[in-house]
């Protein structure tokens, strides 16, 4: 039965790839490895860096420029921490959106000591003022300063230490290609295994002292979306269900009881996920239904659908986009139990 209110709590989703600083906070950031003998999955992203790395200690040089990218949540913030651990340099952290003027970063980039990182988190928002002060200082470490205007104007050539910057984006695609071209490592990060997050799950309950079992540990898993930050959430709200409802250890019932609570189904579909894929099927066939339509129609954004619905429901193969509109697959209907093809308003009644 879909509910008729159009009110879609996304802010609260305990599937949100996206970081809450008022929950997550201090124990986010102690969850995060230091190493990456601790960094778990990523197999081939993890081996290739290990060799720059090596290969850059080796030549006693700063680390080529580094692009992470992939969706939210699968740990682009902890790998810059880790490449810096590694290097044996300081870090230095901001974002795209944070800098606002060139001066900004033109104060940041002067206050790096050699071969130190700068971390720029959703670099794809940068300013494209700002992004003409990173070319000369990604490829020649010198920034182009202008002092005064007009005909009285004129330029400083100013060097700066040797740094390496490292970008993170959950849209490559909206990079300059200037700015990609820069990046002499690119690295996209993927969904994590149920097996991998098994092992992240069992490493972050032991941090948290929570005792966990190895069937609790893979039912939280494969309910997480394949990524590494629902994981984490989604263990400490499993963890109330088992010091109240439970003798305080995570067993395989403790979690299947706590995430059917939380209306999380075995493949990590909410009830937002559910609605939205009914809603389609209700009142449009199963689609295909255009993207402003189907906004209109749930009560949402159609940036929010485009980038928080529907990644993982196209992964997961529920979900098709086609040139006419979004299209439900036979694979959500069977897993709704609706028998494909029917969209008779009855069937939800």
């Amino acid at each position: 039965m879909i509910e008729e209110s159009n009110e879609f709590d996304f802010e609260n989703r305990i599937v949100s790839t996206e970081y809450d600083s008022m929950e997550d906070g201090e124990v986010e950031i102690c969850l995060r490895p230091k190493t990456l003998e601790e960094y778990v999955g990523q197999t081939k992203a993890k081996s290739n860096l290990k060799v720059y790395i090596e290969s850059a200690k080796l030549r006693s040089e700063a680390l080529d420029h580094v692009l992470l990218y992939g969706p939210p949540g699968l740990g682009k913030t902890t790998l810059s921490s880790i490449i810096a651990n590694e290097m044996g340099v300081n870090i230095r952290t901001t974002s795209g959106p944070a800098i606002e003027k060139p001066g900004d970063l033109a104060a940041i980039l002067t206050n790096l000591a050699p071969g130190d990182v700068l971390f720029i988190d959703e670099i794809h928002r940068l300013s494209r003022v700002a992004e003409e002060i990173l070319y000369p200082a990604m490829e020649d470490y010198a920034l182009d300063i202008i002092i005064g205007k007009g005909p009285s104007a004129r330029t400083i050539h100013m060097p700066i230490p040797k740094f390496t910057l490292i970008g993170a984006t959950t849209r490559a695609g909206q990079l300059t290609t200037p700015l990609r071209d820069r990046f002499g490592v690119l690295l996209k990060l993927e969904l994590y295994t149920t097996d991998e997050l098994a092992t992240i799950v069992k490493r972050s309950a032991s941090i948290l002292d929570i005792k966990i079992t190895d069937d609790g540990a893979i039912g939280i898993a494969s309910r997480s979306r394949g990524t590494p930050r629902i994981a984490n959430r989604l263990l400490k709200r499993v963890r109330d269900f088992a010091l109240v409802k439970g003798n305080g250890t995570i067993t395989s019932e403790i979690a299947t009881y706590a995430l059917e609570a939380l209306e999380i189904d075995e493949l990590g579909l909410d009830n937002i996920d559910r609605r939205m894929l009914e809603a389609i099927i209700k009142f449009y066939g199963g689609g295909p239904v255009g993207l402003d339509t189907l906004a209109a129609t749930i009560g949402e954004e159609a940036i929010t659908i485009e980038d928080v619905y529907e990644p993982y429901l196209m992964q997961i193969g529920f979900l098709s986009r086609t040139p006419r509109g979004r299209c439900v697959t036979k694979l959500a209907y069977d897993h709704l139990g609706i028998p494909f093809g029917m969209n008779d308003i009855d069937l939800f009644s």
